[in-house]
């Protein structure tokens, strides 16, 4: 059976902002809150892979430190957008 929608988006919160780093926990957790809902399940799938990914490879590939895979840079290039956008007022 298919995990509902109402929860799959809380289990992605709850990920998006216990990275086990402070830096990945804000970064996550702004995009989360700013996209989640509005989400398709195609994108909510990627973003379940980017969730599995280590802090450390996420956080080169959003500072544009490091590229990010193929697959995954669309969406990396998102959550980088929001993060240089900062926090809401």
């Amino acid at each position: 059976m298919a995990e509902p929608r109402e929860t799959r988006l809380k289990r992605m919160r709850m990920r998006s902002m216990r990275r086990g780093t402070k830096e990945m926990d804000i970064l996550m957790m702004r995009f989360a809150e700013a996209h989640l809902d509005a989400m398709d399940e195609a994108e909510l799938d990627l973003l379940d892979r980017v969730l599995e990914e280590n802090d450390q490879d996420l956080y080169r590939w959003i500072t544009g430190q490091d590229g990010a895979p193929g697959d995954l840079a669309p969406l990396i290039a998102r959550i980088a957008a929001e993060a240089e956008r900062g926090p809401a007022a």
